[in-house]
Order: structure tokens, then sequence, then C-alpha cells
């Protein structure tokens, strides 16, 4: 049976508690199918938070490891005898990964290492930081495309959403893509000697040609203004007109349309909240990570589908 076609316990299962995951070494005579551990492990003690159990030959040699999840007896005394096995995953289907610099309990986290390090395995285990191990079955990141400019580098937005998702252990799995535009790129579909950018603390050049930043109040110029409504209602405060415009909004760039894929993006029109709209969550200009937190829940809870997680 797939994993798509299992009723328990669904994609992107992570034990969002590691302490319930615990790891035996079971002896050569004991074959890690599900009759045998069922044998091995019924009424013994386990530890009143055990919920899961990984069994490996040798704790010191990645090698077959098998997955089961256990009940106990009863669950208020410190130890109970194990009454029930389930096989989650067996050895043909199931990969030990040691990644010390993975936080185990981050659903992202241990996503990444199931889709970079063990492809094809439905149930991957990972040995982390502080050696603490943990799982994650049937691995389905929800990829999650982030619209946004550059300079500054590295993308801010695309950069705070790494971030969030490095250190969220109640978001589903996430996989950042960054789709970020050069601001010398867009220029170069408006070619001009001089461009006025909005701020001069983004960075930003234009090779070959001068550049002015809107915040500093230059002298009016025969200037491209290369930015967004925002800078043009700027521009219009300050100058009394118009310069031609190549914009670079990164909410206007994800359309009218449903975007292929879930996105977030940002535009500085929105001064406070978070606005949305089919396959997609904006974010002021400037956001806060908490701002970012807030958009990618959101986003994640209503194109992510199900997954499980306990």
């Amino acid at each position: 049976m797939s994993g798509a076609d299992r009723p328990w316990p669904g994609p992107n299962f992570v034990p969002l508690r590691y302490r319930g995951v615990a790891v035996t070494t079971v002896p050569p005579d004991v074959a890690l199918d599900e009759p045998s551990l069922r044998a091995h492990l019924m009424g013994r003690q386990a530890y009143r938070r055990t919920r899961f159990v990984v069994a490996r030959r040798d704790p010191h040699v990645p090698g077959p490891t098998a997955l089961v999840r256990v009940e106990r007896r009863d669950p208020g005394p410190l130890f109970s005898e194990v009454t029930a096995v389930e096989m989650l995953a067996g050895p043909a289907e199931c990969t030990w990964v040691r990644a010390p610099e993975v936080d185990t309990g981050i659903p992202s986290a241990l996503a990444a290492v199931a889709r970079d390090r063990a492809p094809g395995s439905r149930a991957v285990v990972v040995e982390g930081r502080y050696s603490h191990v943990n799982f994650i079955l049937d691995a389905q990141p929800l990829p999650v495309v982030v619209h946004e400019v550059v300079p500054p580098e590295p993308a801010k937005l695309a950069d705070q959403a790494r971030r969030v998702v490095a250190v969220s252990e109640d978001l589903r799995p996430v996989r950042i893509i960054e789709r970020s535009e050069d601001l010398a790129e867009l220029a170069a579909r408006a070619p001009t000697g001089h461009y006025l950018l909005p701020c001069r603390g983004s960075g930003g050049e234009v090779p070959g040609a001068a550049v002015s930043y809107l915040d500093e109040h230059p002298p009016r110029a025969d200037w491209t203004l290369l930015g967004c409504t925002r800078s043009l209602q700027i521009h219009r405060w300050f100058y009394g007109d118009e310069p031609p415009t190549v914009d670079f909004c990164p909410k206007r760039r994800v359309g009218r349309s449903r975007p292929e894929r879930p996105t977030l993006t940002k535009c500085c029109l929105q001064e406070e909240g978070l606005d949305q709209g089919d396959g997609w969550v904006s974010v002021p200009w400037g956001s806060s990570l908490a701002h970012v937190r807030e958009a990618l829940a959101l986003l994640t809870e209503r194109e992510g589908g199900p997954w499980a997680a306990g």
C-alpha cells in the first residue's frame, strides 16, 4: 500500500514531541518485520511518553531501520507494558539519516532532509542536533514561492520566510522557492541615462547610468523611476508630476489570476495588515518576522491540504 493510500497517519506526519520517539537496538535473531517486532516488544515496559519505536541493528552504524507505533497498557504510570505494535515502515521504506545540524523538532527541517538525503523513502528518521531523534512520514513539503526584488541582498522577504520556517515547530512542512527580480535587469526594459530609485538604503545601482534616490529629494531631472505606486505618489507630492516608470511591485507580479504555486509577496501600499487572494498572501513592505509568520501560517493552512502532526 502506498503512503497516499494509507488511512493513517497521512502525509507529513511528524511527532511534535520527539520525546515520544524511542530508539531500540534489536538482536540479530529478531527480524525487522511486523510479526517479529511485535513478538519482541509485546509485554516489555515502555516509558509513559513512548508512542513510537525506531528499531535498529547497531546504534553506531547506519543500517536497516524499522519504525513502529506502540500502545501501552496504562498511560498513567511511569512505565507500562506494550500491548500493541503497528508497523509504520519497514527497512525497505525507512532510512536513518544523521544530520547534526538539523533541529528535529522543526517539520520543515525534517522534510528538507527527506527530500535531499533520502528521496524515495516513506519514513525518514533523523538523528539531529543535540542527538535528538525524530522522523517524518510521507514527506510532501508545500512549495511556497516568494516574489521579491533585489537589491538589497539577500532578498529580505525570502530570507525572512526561510528564517521563520527554520524555527517554526507548528507550521506544516514548507519549501521556500525564491523568485527575485533584479533592478538592473528591470531597468534594461526601459533604457535611459538616469534612473530614480526609491531609497539609497537598498543599495541599488544601474551599470552605465546615473542613479538618484527619491528619499533624498534630489533636484528634478530627466529620469525614469524604478519604483511602484507608492513611489509615484511620493514623486507627485515632491515634484507635481509622474515620470516614466518601470513598476517593480512584487505583488503586482503575482498577477490577477491564481499563481501556479502558493505565493508570498509584499506591497508598500499595505501599511499594517495582510492582504490575500486566490493562492497568495501579501505582507507590508518592511514587514516584521511576526507578519511573515502570520502570512505563512495563513497561506499554508489554506493552500497546503491535509497534514498530520502529533
